[in-house]
């Protein structure tokens, strides 16, 4: 069997995103995982360009899932159960947070300061938001944590982990293609950087 490999994200404009869905995705990113003194934040490794560009694929129109009904409550365990694909979930879910906002405190999430925005997250993923249109807070808070953790975890081809920044924090090799002389070596850093699916960027255009 033959497969074709990932196609480089380029970041630049949102393919799925509106501009105002866009800057509410990167604040929340940015709250799900802040800037620190070990990697940058959510927002700047790129975590809503992976979200962005996912929902525009498979994932987002769910086309690899079997989806008729009928359509019941499932366990814990099971995951999301409803009809309604990624795509749809996030075009429905961002709008009811800031119409939910704006009724209640007059601004969007965008415009609320650092702790107000993670209180209310905080409280959406408790469940103690009701957000108009039916949109159930812990369902959805989990899809856009699933996500951003994707994104920063991720192969950078694929629009997130700038830098690979979350590799270099936890010592991830990548996709080097051996790394037997280390596997042993435990509780010791890795002393190589890691390495894209494409490679590392010094790499690109030698011996053009």
């Amino acid at each position: 069997m033959t497969s074709d490999p990932p196609t480089q994200v380029v970041a630049g404009g949102w393919h799925f995103f509106s501009a105002q869905e866009a800057a509410l995705v990167e604040a929340i990113v940015d709250r799900i995982i802040p800037a620190d003194e070990l990697s940058m934040g959510g927002k700047e490794a790129g975590c809503a360009v992976y979200i962005d560009r996912q929902l525009m694929g498979a994932f987002g129109a769910s086309s690899r899932l079997y989806t008729q009904g009928p359509f019941l409550p499932g366990l814990p365990t099971q995951g999301y159960q409803g009809e309604a694909n990624p795509a749809q979930r996030y075009r429905t879910g961002l709008a009811a947070i800031d119409a939910f906002l704006k009724q209640r405190d007059g601004k969007t999430f965008v415009e609320l300061a650092p702790a107000e925005q993670d209180a209310f997250l905080t409280a959406m993923e408790a469940g103690k938001v009701d957000l108009p249109n039916g949109v159930k807070g812990p369902g959805f808070f989990g899809l856009l944590l699933q996500n951003t953790m994707e994104g920063f975890f991720a192969d950078p081809v694929y629009g997130g982990n700038k830098d690979m920044v979350s590799w270099r924090m936890l010592g991830f090799p990548g996709a080097r293609y051996d790394y037997r002389d280390h596997v042993s070596k435990h509780n010791q850093p890795y002393p190589q950087p890691p390495v894209s699916i494409i490679g590392r960027p010094e790499w690109l255009g030698k011996g053009a």
